[in-house]
């Protein structure tokens, strides 16, 4: 502590100490009192623990309390159901041709050129296929456990058979390879880069989700590309040939974010951006739904422009 001397003025407010000066002795200890003189303490503002809280309570009587948005999401009881189809509005046009230089007489057995999948559109329907769609998150999962059948992935004529797959974390995926000539599978972002001996596979299990569907090629023959998204919660789909998906078992009574990507989108890492504010979607390809226990929610036709997907 600074004590506040004869010779300083400055110590207790610019007053000159003189212990004959009953104002000063009395200024002097009440800043004994207070303060101790000292020019830390001074300019060192004190927690005011009355306006703390005041402004706590204020701000909780305006947000419904600091956990709110946790309440609601433990509030919400049952399951329900999403499901809509997406439809390709415009021409695809001719797939394109794939540069197979090598194994060709496997790869183009019999004349079968391969072609670009990116962009599977049913000529019937205009039902657009491999679109996925995924919960962002969810709060409640109804089914816990991991299915223990294995996906079969298969590759065959030089080419996964399936160009987008969704698994759980930790349900066995086998990689197939019914060709007979090895192929090479190498999932990005994970551990697994494995050769497949012709005929042969093995079993591969995810051990963390992906933000966004993950590429997986073949690093002996370049063409070959898919796309995997792997989710620990389950609810996610890839939409069929004529367009439609479903995800079941969705948490009710709680607002829900979804996810949505096409390889040929030009959004973000692929997020499928649509204009539709009913379903507040966004450039990054998401929309917000809520669910009521029992309900079949169904979305309907979301039309894919051609210049949401670069074409």
């Amino acid at each position: 502590m600074r004590i506040c001397s004869r010779n300083n003025a400055d110590d207790c407010g610019g007053v000159a100490v003189s212990p004959r000066n009953p104002l000063v002795a009395a200024a002097l200890l009440a800043c004994l009192m207070t303060f101790g003189c000292s020019a830390e303490r001074v300019s060192t503002p004190g927690a005011d623990a009355g306006r703390a809280e005041q402004l706590r309570a204020t701000l909780a009587s305006s947000t419904g309390g600091g956990n709110a948005g946790e309440a609601a999401a433990s509030t919400g009881t049952g399951w329900g159901t999403l499901k809509g189809r997406f439809l390709f509005a415009g021409t695809p046009g001719e797939p394109k041709p794939l540069m197979v230089d090598k194994d060709t007489e496997i790869c183009s057995k019999a004349g079968v050129k391969l072609v670009d999948r990116s962009l599977l559109v049913d000529p019937a329907t205009k039902g657009l296929a491999n679109v996925v769609v995924f919960a962002r998150k969810a709060s409640r999962v109804k089914e816990t456990t991991v299915p223990a059948t294995p996906l079969v992935f298969d590759q065959k004529q030089c080419e996964f058979l399936s160009p987008v797959f969704a698994a759980r974390v930790g349900q066995p995926i086998d990689v197939h390879n019914s060709d007979p000539i090895g192929h090479n599978t190498n999932i990005a972002g994970t551990s697994f880069n494995q050769l497949i001996p012709a005929g042969q596979g093995t079993l591969y299990k995810a051990d963390a989700e992906t933000g966004m569907p993950t590429m997986v090629t073949c690093n002996i023959h370049p063409w070959m590309k898919a796309y995997a998204v792997f989710r620990k919660d389950g609810y996610v789909a890839v939409s069929a040939a004529d367009g439609s998906f479903t995800i079941p078992d969705l948490p009710a009574g709680e607002p829900l974010e979804m996810q949505v990507w096409h390889e040929r989108s030009s959004g973000p890492n692929g997020a499928l951006g649509l204009d539709n504010p009913a379903l507040k979607w966004t450039p990054k390809g998401r929309f917000q739904i809520q669910l009521t226990p029992d309900e079949v929610e169904d979305i309907g036709t979301l039309e894919v422009p051609a210049s949401a997907l670069g074409t």
